[in-house]
């Protein structure tokens, strides 16, 4: 019989064939190590997705499971949580890896010795000692007449930024599908690293001292989230998900409130939540486009999944004694990224001030103890993940195509990169949550939540925060039009009269996920009832979280035997179906 690791080779394929691509982009160039990362990405998503038609076609959940020896079992597991978020983050990163070549060969070229470049200009030139080449900015790619130095140096550079990538996608999965505290934090480490070193070595301005202070915040709140998790996993006798879930009435009271704190501060630095958020601004501005479109639309909305997944689901007992400061912090975020966006004149920064204010989006729908409330902040983080990596590849085109990433010295550009205002404009709607962007669905089911809860409880304070919350919907949508307004209409500055539009690597990859984030907003239920299944599920006997208004279907949870290799139906128990394979405990 065949054995099935569809989620161990989709994790561990990136991070195999790293090494691979740095060799292949140092002996073949940027070409070679573009489609071979883009096309060790393709293959595990498409590993990814053979369980999730599993999941579609009734399974409760796919597990894969290894004996991990004494921290309990090295699991990969992919449900009705882990879906929306694994198939995002790899989606995200699989287009990208196309966006990344013409945008890091310009990026590249940009830091190599002897570039000068004109203010404002997109054009490039090398000082009279070094060889002409093709300009990248208005869209071309290829290396003309270089010498063999610099274009070593070009392939050095690329196979090293395709390494970074491959190993950056795999620690995002290998969170979501964790199913064991030790393994989480583990990969979220390992989230960590290679992101650090895409922002040294390939960011702006002063990218170490960034990069220090992105390391920095992000380690001290892992290490705050570590000791929640070794606090969890003594008490409860074990360090997997099911144990610690089990057990989770052993903790006692006066540590079950330090350890909620620990997760909730370790996760919101990483979510960037008001206070917490220092690092964002900085970090998002001036990392590489690609980067940045991976991670505000991906990274930062882990933190969401780490608080559903770890809070929520394995101390539920405790979810109703903090949930209204959670729903508090989240419209206070959301408030403060949308003024913050509004005052930038930097179109990276009022992107990055924005995955602030959508990161408050999803800690108020977290924070409104519904099940509505829950699976809408769980779909704000697709459609978030969708409309702003299209706003950042958007950025990335300004910034190649023009030279700056000012706003005050842009207008007009409609005119010049219709493709590009087009897509732009997709991303904008997904972001304010009109229809039929899926940022409508993932909004209205989340405030529908917290109405849900107000008006159920008769709380006029939960009313209230609603109430704020629908304004903070207008400061959103007033940052992202003053945005657009700003860069694509207006009078065309003079020096702008030579700007085309972007290589087909750009608008090709934005297409993508503007189809994307359309067909979702029509067919929402792909994701949604998922979602809303499982989180229903997450809240069974919990009174203190207001039900779906209508009861969804019961589903038969599967048992994947990796002995045998056979899907065989299981009992329709509460717990998730296990899976064994070569010797791991059922």
């Amino acid at each position: 019989m065949v054995e099935s690791y569809f989620l161990l080779a989709a994790t561990f394929i990136p991070l195999l064939l790293a090494p691979v691509a740095y060799v292949i982009g140092r002996r073949a160039g940027d070409g070679a190590a573009t489609w071979f990362s883009f096309g060790a990405l393709a293959i595990s998503t498409a590993l990814l997705f053979i369980p999730t038609m599993l999941l579609h076609g009734g399974m409760s959940s796919y597990s894969e499971v290894y004996k991990w020896g004494q921290f309990g079992d090295f699991g990969l597991r992919l449900d009705g949580l882990a879906l929306p978020f694994a198939l995002i983050i790899y989606v995200l990163c699989t287009v990208l890896a196309v966006y990344s070549k013409p945008y890091m060969i310009h990026k590249i070229m940009e830091d190599m010795p002897g570039y000068t470049k004109a203010e404002g200009s997109s054009s490039t030139s090398y000082s009279s000692t070094s060889p002409s080449h093709e300009s990248p900015g208005h869209g071309g790619t290829s290396l003309v007449m270089l010498s063999p130095e610099q274009k070593q140096y070009v392939n050095n550079q690329i196979g090293l930024y395709f390494a970074l990538y491959l190993a950056f996608a795999m620690g995002m999965l290998g969170v979501v599908l964790a199913t064991n505290v030790i393994e989480f934090y583990v990969f979220f480490e390992l989230m960590l690293v290679p992101s650090f070193f895409l922002i040294a070595f390939y960011g702006y301005g002063a990218r170490r001292r960034i990069a220090l202070m992105f390391f920095f915040w992000t380690h001290v709140g892992a290490v705050v989230l570590l000791l929640s998790l070794l606090s969890m996993g003594f008490f409860a006798g074990g360090y997997d998900y099911a144990t610690i879930k089990a057990n989770a009435a052993n903790i006692p009271q006066q540590w079950l409130a330090l350890i909620v704190f620990g997760l909730v501060a370790g996760l919101g630095v990483k979510l960037a939540a008001f206070l917490l958020h220092i690092w964002l601004p900085y970090a998002h501005a001036e990392a590489p486009t690609p980067v940045s479109a991976l991670l505000s639309p991906a990274m930062i909305g882990i933190g969401a999944y780490g608080l559903i997944r770890l809070w929520l689901e394995l101390l539920t007992g405790s979810y109703g004694q903090y949930s209204l400061y959670i729903n508090m912090w989240g419209l206070a975020t959301m408030i403060y990224g949308g003024a913050m966006a509004l005052m930038q004149d930097d179109i990276k920064k009022v992107l990055a001030y924005s995955s602030i204010s959508q990161m408050g989006y999803i800690l108020f729908g977290l924070g409104s103890e519904s099940v509505l409330g829950i699976s809408g902040a769980t779909m704000l983080y697709v459609s978030h993940g969708l409309g702003k990596a299209l706003l950042f590849m958007m950025a990335g085109s300004i910034i190649m195509q023009t030279g700056t990433r000012s706003m005050s010295k842009l207008g007009g550009l409609a005119g010049k990169m219709p493709y590009t205002a087009v897509l732009a404009f997709i991303g904008a709607l997904t972001i304010m949550g009109v229809p039929p962007t899926s940022g409508f669905m993932a909004e209205w089911t989340m405030f529908n939540g917290a109405l849900q809860t107000a008006a159920h409880n008769g709380d006029w304070f939960r009313a209230t925060l609603f109430g704020f919350g629908i304004l903070a919907t207008i400061l959103t949508s007033a940052y992202i039009l003053w945005m657009l307004k700003r860069i694509f209409f207006g009078k065309i500055p003079e020096e702008m009269a030579h700007v085309k539009e972007a290589s087909p690597y750009i608008t090709v990859t934005m297409m993508v996920f503007a189809a994307l984030t359309l067909t979702i907003g029509i067919l929402p239920d792909t994701f949604l009832n998922p979602i809303t299944g499982y989180i229903q599920g997450m809240f069974v006997g919990h009174e203190n979280v207001l039900p779906l208004p209508q009861h969804s279907a019961t589903v038969t949870p599967v048992a994947v035997d990796h002995q045998s290799g056979s899907l065989t139906a299981s009992q329709p128990v509460v717990a998730q179906a296990s899976v064994n394979n070569g010797g791991a405990k059922p």
